[in-house]
């Protein structure tokens, strides 16, 4: 019967495949503890196997020349376990190992698990978040284009401007198009609750979408919801003044987190560091007029600090004012709901901000900014013509000719959408069910 034999550097060499992906996910001494406590050496040592891409399980099996029911049992239980993502398309099953962030660290704490030490492992994330001066937010933002973007409190925007709000931009439309919804606990409150440091926000809300959904829900990860649970828990939210963010690109959107700025890790790095372009903005900003009484309000609720109080002239009189980052500010709409005086309002941006159109513009053109196409390309362990061509196109993408063809946005574009119908064509079935 075949199986996976564990060697002995499993970890190392899992911990190189999850720094492989486009993600990001530095190695350190602290994710290797993390990875231990998540992986027995065998399951390390099949995790490692899988490709980055969502592969069919009958081919795995052949590949990894174990038998297919045997494979099938033990995916079942690494996906319950949250080690794998798993998912179902035209009566196919199909797996791939998750990134650290979306992934590993939502499926640990997107729940209450007695299986696991959660108080140490919520200690270890916060310390990989956090050393090194901020490695890993820094590395999961490279680039131009980021995993995240925000959605705008729709009922923010003037009525006239409604028109302009496109489908895609509005989390309501992705509540009321999803074909499945799960929710679960929200990963960073439940985190910074092990620390003692929680706030007191609402604390299911984390929501997920469609195939991600399915999976999460089959896999007891998450709970099913309805629509119309859905729309109350996001209203919640917004009444709660949290801010929604969700995967950038604007088809089969599988997630969106109603975040707050004390817990939230991907806001917390983005102050923290000064990361600006982590997260999406939004196509509209904050504006300060005249009607400003410079009562904080909105500085209170800024989930980024991207508004301060300054000293100011209004109506001839020198008082306190509020003052936007425009390059900070990610607008959400959250500070424009608790002003009584109409001092705060949205805009649109003046250049709007386009999300790519499905997940595989979003990972290819993040690939080919982060050099990392050579592991999205090449991305099987298990076979040599991928280990050969994949050393021989990492050494290519390090060149200086090789960057500076791809810093022409003419090529890129060319390229990006080569690959793009490339990889479309390669997902076969699986790409008109994710697009």
């Amino acid at each position: 019967m075949g199986h996976i034999t564990a060697t002995g550097n499993e970890y190392d060499f899992l911990q190189q495949r999850l720094g492989q992906k486009v993600q990001a996910n530095p190695g350190s001494p602290t994710l290797m503890q993390i990875l231990q406590l998540l992986f027995s050496p065998a399951d390390a040592a099949l995790a490692g196997k899988l490709p980055h891409k969502l592969t069919p399980v009958t081919e795995l099996a052949k590949n990894l020349k174990i038998p297919l029911a045997e494979l099938n049992d033990k995916l079942t239980d690494m996906a319950h376990r949250g080690l794998v993502f798993d998912m179902e398309c035209n009566g196919r099953r199909y797996a791939t190992l998750p990134p650290v962030v979306i992934g590993l660290f939502e499926f640990v704490f997107m729940r209450v698990r007695s299986d696991l030490p959660q108080a140490k492992l919520a200690h270890l994330f916060e310390v990989y978040f956090t050393e090194n001066d901020g490695a890993f937010a820094k590395s999961i933002s490279q680039g131009q284009t980021q995993f995240a973007r925000t959605f705008v409190h729709e009922e923010t925007i003037p009525d006239g401007d409604q028109a302009e709000i496109l489908d895609w931009e509005r989390a309501s439309h992705i509540v009321a198009s999803a074909t499945a919804i799960g929710v679960g606990i929200c990963q960073c409150q439940h985190l910074a609750q092990h620390q003692g440091r929680a706030c007191a926000k609402p604390l299911e809300i984390c929501l997920s979408f469609n195939y991600a959904a399915a999976s999460m829900v089959k896999n007891g990860l998450t709970r099913s919801v309805t629509k119309n649970e859905a729309m109350r828990i996001l209203e919640k939210c917004k009444d709660a003044n949290l801010i929604q963010i969700g995967d950038n690109f604007q088809r089969q959107v599988s997630f969106i987190c109603n975040c707050c700025g004390c817990c939230c890790a991907m806001l917390r790095g983005l102050k923290t560091y000064n990361l600006n372009k982590s997260v999406v903005s939004s196509n509209w900003l904050m504006e300060v007029n005249d009607s400003c009484k410079g009562c904080g309000e909105c500085v209170k609720v800024c989930p980024v600090a991207a508004i301060r109080l300054e000293t100011g002239e209004a109506a001839g009189k020198k008082q306190k004012l509020a003052v936007r980052n425009a390059e900070v500010c990610l607008g959400c709409g959250v500070c424009t709901k608790v002003c009584k005086s109409g001092g705060a309002t949205m805009k649109a941006r003046p250049q709007r901000i386009l999300a790519p159109e499905t997940i595989f513009d979003q990972r290819v053109a993040m690939a080919i900014e982060r050099g990392k196409l050579a592991d999205m390309l090449f991305d099987d362990p298990e076979k040599l013509s991928h280990r050969a061509l994949g050393r021989i196109m990492a050494a290519l993408e390090k060149t200086s000719p090789y960057q500076a063809l791809m810093a022409a946005e003419a090529v890129k574009s060319t390229f990006l959408r080569v690959l793009v119908t490339g990889a479309k064509i390669q997902a076969g079935g699986l790409a008109r069910f994710l697009s």
